[in-house]
């Protein structure tokens, strides 16, 4: 077989440097050699591939000879699609190896090998050249992969990241990087990386123009308790029932007067009642500043001079208890893409308990937060805090640990899971609208900047009844893998935490493998604008599959993915993201974050949405009212004009309006579905943001811009009518102390 081999190799190697045209040759015998299907068809470990000289999905090879002793070497061969040898594709072709004398021997053995893949293929053939069965030659099989690997690594660029910002998780993240055998800058570096690790936010390192950075913009801001409540409020108000597992918030201070009297209704309605509530400040972490009431006066409204931003939840009466402790989850999950949408879980989590039994909440132990509170940055403080280097023990533990001791008393734990997947799919689906409008302000489209992926917190209580209750999501989960550990009276130090390594590490080491720039990107096909279908599931095997087989090295990724996986089950629940996408199309000009009153208008004229009923004078007073509303809610504006939040309220309002005998969902989809088309049916379906005006566009720009958008105002006087309209309106919603400031 060897020197069969050896003989096979010469041959070709001649009939590569020869190619001399098939017409002027004589010859007597011709060898037939199919072209093989693609390489994405081969298995990579076929057990038997079934063959035949018709069937041209399957590599096969037909001999067909006249005479014995007559086939000449040098002679050119063709496929049976008329192709000469050397036009093969280099990659997944198949070589056959015929052997003059033994040709017409019945069972003669066959050696295939296909190129590009260091597959070596050995069958059986007939005396009518058809092989019937091919078998995988495994000692040669895994002697050319491994072969092919090292090569591989010689050729491949490592991977480089930036390292500089990465502040608390920078041990974590230094231990992953030199598993996957990657390259670390962590004093930065003037050539762009591929991967920048912030331990912030998107900007803690600026002029980033290519690569991908672990963190999106506006997610901090977007994260905030009062924010995350309104998104999810708004979804609540769509899907009431899909949205039951965040508790009911007001917004302080501006929802004060609301809750006050809500509570002293329920009161009045039943004397027994008496519910608990927790504050959050707006911008807390690690448990600050949270406390409990039963009473609206015992609110903390004011901070020295300034009121204080935050919202008050109700409290969580019947939690799922563990050794008479409450608990939560802290469960990992990275937004690997917002466009197509991509979300992975990670499969092990963090518990955290507190340090004293739990008690129900009551006016003598409302202050009591090492009962009520889970906080882990709070609990490490208490005197019952217990240090565990095992994993289901101590007041830290994994969440795997805590699960098979729930399975253990015949908890259904795949319908917890279920529960939780969905409860984090649907959590997302509520953020990604505003994530978008900064996404698009920060990297607006042709302007070069890199790609983002985050991984994010979220805190999750399970209740007695297993359901599980969002509590918050963290923009800036902590990946240290130390804790704190009193060595002596008042003195703390940094230990080892086995139970965060083993977690924390995963999550970032394969966050990273996910992220690899090497990876080939999945086909994704956007049919309308904020909703996207898949043509099919991108899998974490898949993947896998596409890297070189240095992955084989690694264990299984410890993220799965939930969507799109899911994606049919949750699509619908993405409206509210439509409603952003059109909201992204009238903004004007690209890096915006507010609509003006001109491409307010421009809106309901491109979809032709006024009427004798709504003119467009009633267009300007709603833009106003909302605007003014939405105005003194966000105390941080930096710009004046309508933001999302705002526009989806207007929005609502007008699908109430137009469709009047339906439901709010029914509303909302048929005044989407009533734009979209007659956005749709606009000539050239160019980007419709260079139409609308902006304040930042300068005035003969404007009222050029003014006559692209309607025709009616081709001559000088209809423009500056319209620009001095728009002018004056805009001055309405200025505030006085930016009066000074208006646009030219």
């Amino acid at each position: 077989m060897s020197d069969h081999y050896v003989k096979v190799k010469v041959q070709l190697e001649q009939m590569k440097t020869l190619g001399e045209d098939e017409g002027k040759q004589g010859v007597d015998a011709e060898e037939h050699l199919q072209e093989p299907s693609p390489p994405a068809s081969v298995s990579p470990d076929p057990s038997s591939i079934n063959t035949s000289g018709g069937d041209t999905s399957s590599p096969s090879v037909t001999s067909k000879h006249r005479g014995k002793g007559r086939t000449k070497q040098g002679k050119d061969d063709k496929n049976c699609s008329g192709k000469h040898i050397s036009d093969l594709p280099s990659h997944g072709s198949v070589v056959s190896a015929p052997s003059g004398r033994n040709q017409n021997r019945v069972e003669h053995e066959q050696t295939l090998h296909v190129r590009g893949t260091g597959k070596v293929l050995q069958g059986k053939s007939e005396s009518n050249g058809n092989c019937v069965t091919i078998h995988a030659s495994k000692n040669v099989q895994e002697t050319r992969r491994e072969d092919g690997l090292k090569l591989s690594q010689r050729k491949r660029r490592p991977v480089t990241v930036d390292t500089s910002k990465a502040k608390t998780s920078l041990e974590a993240l230094k231990i992953s990087i030199k598993y996957l055998k990657w390259k670390e800058f962590p004093l930065g570096r003037r050539a762009a990386c591929d991967i920048y690790w912030h331990g912030v936010s998107f900007h803690d390192n600026e002029n980033i123009v290519s690569g991908q950075v672990n963190k999106f913009p506006g997610m901090i801001d977007m994260l905030r308790k009062i924010n995350l409540s309104r998104a999810m409020r708004t979804t609540q108000e769509l899907f009431p029932e899909e949205y039951d597992f965040y508790p009911r918030s007001w917004i302080l201070p501006e929802e004060y007067q609301q809750f006050s009297t809500q509570i002293r209704m329920v009161k009045e309605n039943d004397a027994t009642v008496n519910p608990t509530f927790i504050v959050k400040p707006d911008g807390g972490s690690q448990g600050d500043g949270i406390y409990l009431i039963r009473d609206p006066s015992d609110l903390k409204l004011m901070a020295g001079s300034q009121a204080k931003q935050g919202v008050v939840q109700e409290y969580i009466h019947k939690p799922l208890l563990i050794d008479k402790l409450k608990f939560d989850i802290r469960l990992y999950v990275l937004i690997k893409s917002l466009e197509p949408l991509e979300i992975y879980i990670a499969k092990e989590g963090l518990t955290r308990f507190c340090t004293e039994p739990y008690q129900e909440p009551s006016q003598k132990n409302l202050s009591h937060v090492f009962m009520h509170l889970t906080n882990y940055s709070l609990n490490v403080h208490s005197g019952n805090f217990i240090h565990s280097d095992s994993q289901n023990t101590g007041s830290k533990r994994t969440l795997s640990s805590v699960l098979y001791r729930l399975a253990a008393k015949g908890v259904d734990i795949k319908r917890v899971w279920s529960d939780i997947i969905a409860l984090v799919i649907k959590t997302v689906i509520a953020v990604v609208p505003e994530l978008r409008v900064y996404y698009q302000a920060e990297i607006p489209p042709g302007k070069p900047g890199p790609t983002c992926f985050q991984i994010l917190g979220f805190d999750i209580l399970l209740m007695k009844n297993l359901k599980p209750i969002l509590l918050e999501v963290n923009s800036n989960p902590s990946m240290r893998i130390e804790h704190e550990k009193e060595v002596s009276p008042g003195v703390f130090e940094y230990v080892p935490s086995p139970v965060d390594e083993d977690v924390k590490v995963g999550v970032i080491r394969d966050t990273l493998r996910l992220m690899d720039p090497g990876l080939k990107k999945p086909s994704v096909s956007q049919l309308k604008a904020g909703g996207f279908e898949h043509k099919e599931e991108i899998s974490v095997e898949g993947e896998k599959q596409e890297k070189s087989l240095e992955e084989g090295v690694l264990p299984s990724l410890c993220l799965k993915q939930v969507y799109p996986k899911y994606s049919k089950q949750f699509n619908c629940l993405r409206l509210v993201e439509r409603i952003a996408s059109l909201f992204i199309r009238f903004l004007g000009v690209k890096g915006n974050m507010r609509l003006g009153p001109t491409a307010f208008r421009t809106f309901f004229r491109t979809c032709k949405l006024s009427n004798s009923n709504f003119t467009m004078a009633s267009v300007d007073i709603l833009y106003i009212d909302i605007t003014r509303r939405w105005s003194g809610t966000i105390s941080d504006s930096r710009e004046a004009g309508m933001g999302l939040q705002a526009f989806v309220e207007a929005f609502f309002f007008l699908a109430g309006r137009r469709f009047k005998s339906l439901v709010l969902r029914e509303q909302v989809v048929s005044l989407l579905e009533l734009c979209e088309a007659q956005l749709e049916s606009q000539p050239g379906g160019e980007d419709r943001r260079s139409v609308s005006c902006s304040r930042a566009l300068p005035r003969a720009v404007k009222t050029q811009t003014l006559g692209l958008a309607n025709p009616q105002l081709s001559s000088p006087a209809p423009q500056r009518r319209a620009a001095s309209q728009d002018y004056r309106l805009h001055q309405r919603l200025k505030p006085r102390m930016l009066r000074a400031n208006v646009e030219n």
